[in-house]
């Protein structure tokens, strides 16, 4: 199948690109002995998974129970649940996870803590345990040093969990500008201190888990991270692009459109609010949604449900209704899920087709 064949609005997946993107990440993690683990948020499909585990991966990254439970068909060799799992249903599904494959879930109480461990132990199975550390996001978390140290001890008075170490998610540094290489760190002094506290009372993480795709190069220079969990890097998008971590030939991801409408100023494309993430660019105040491929002067600046507003920004008219646009979104794992099918391609040619599996799966 040809790409002009494709119907529209339609994810396309560069494998080539893709290969390299993953090849790249794996090689880094081995050249300094760490774990990879990636996060399958970014591309929600149990044969990219599988992927990422024939070239290296030590088991996978999900963030729900019920993406995890779409996952399994990959075979992941362990599974890390990198959110706090609570409700009753979720832990359900967290105990027939650990029934079928080694399972740690990173937390930030006791109160979430506790609800597993007694599940765990009417199952009669184990769950590992990561401590959670806020390295700056403030998003979920404990701060760094004594409230983990407390954390961790109450962990080790539950039976049914098994305390394996750390985890943290750098998401607050974007960039490795001034202020990013500042907070980078503050967070390399806060992992120090915090592990230092830990292994003074006997306490030795097995696991630091943490990282991002903004950071993943420089995640070496954090000694005591021993795992690493970037997502967005096997496609990359354009915030990773800004942030440093990438260029744009290694974009392997676009969403193919087609323009339907056309005046002196702008045209209309196939593709809106149901087709593209509606995040803007992490580190601008300018309101566009994508990069149009070949057209940099383009500027995609509004979007309805169904139509995606292109402003030509001055550039000559020479758009018709029916041709094909690529555009690179500003963030690709909110887009993937919004599509049930994503096509890979070599060139002008459709090479694979692959269902998002774990699209949806919010719980």
């Amino acid at each position: 199948m040809r790409l002009s064949d494709l119907d529209t609005p339609a994810v396309l997946i560069d494998l080539d690109i893709m290969e390299r993107n993953l090849a790249r990440a794996a090689a880094y993690a081995r050249e300094h002995g760490l774990r990879l683990r990636p996060h399958i948020k970014t591309h929600k499909i149990p044969a990219l998974a599988r992927r990422q585990i024939e070239l290296g991966a030590c088991g996978i990254t999900c963030a729900k129970t019920t993406e995890a439970m779409a996952m399994l068909s990959c075979e992941p060799p362990d599974l890390l649940i990198a959110y706090p799992v609570i409700g009753a249903q979720k832990i359900r599904r967290l105990i027939e996870l650990a029934r079928r494959v080694p399972v740690t879930v990173s937390l930030d109480s006791l109160d979430a803590a506790r609800p597993i461990a007694e599940a765990a132990r009417a199952a009669q199975v184990e769950i590992g345990v990561l401590a959670e550390i806020d390295a700056g996001l403030r998003r979920v978390g404990v701060p760094p040093g004594e409230p983990v140290l407390d954390l961790v001890l109450g962990l080790l008075q539950l039976s049914g969990l098994r305390w394996r170490g750390l985890a943290f998610y750098p998401g607050h540094i974007k960039s490795l500008d001034e202020s990013g290489r500042a907070q980078l760190g503050s967070l390399r002094e806060a992992l120090w201190s915090t592990v230092s506290l830990l292994k003074a009372r006997g306490l030795e993480p097995e696991i630091v888990s943490g990282g991002s795709t903004p950071l993943l190069w420089e995640s070496h220079t954090l000694p005591e991270l021993n795992e690493i969990r970037p997502g967005t890097y096997i496609f990359n998008d354009r915030n990773t692009v800004l942030s440093g971590a990438c260029s744009p030939a290694d974009c392997a991801a676009a969403i193919l459109v087609t323009v339907v409408s056309t005046a002196p100023d702008r045209i209309i494309i196939d593709g809106g609010s149901k087709t593209f993430s509606s995040d803007r660019l992490a580190s601008s105040t300018e309101v566009t949604f994508g990069e149009v491929v070949g057209h940099p002067q383009l500027r995609f600046h509004k979007m309805n449900e169904e139509h995606g507003f292109i402003d030509l920004n001055g550039a000559p008219q020479s758009f018709r209704p029916g041709d094909l646009l690529r555009i690179v979104p500003n963030h690709i794992c909110v887009a993937m899920n919004l599509h049930e099918r994503v096509f890979g391609i070599r060139g002008e040619e459709v090479a694979a087709e692959w269902r998002v599996e774990a699209r949806g799966m919010l719980q």
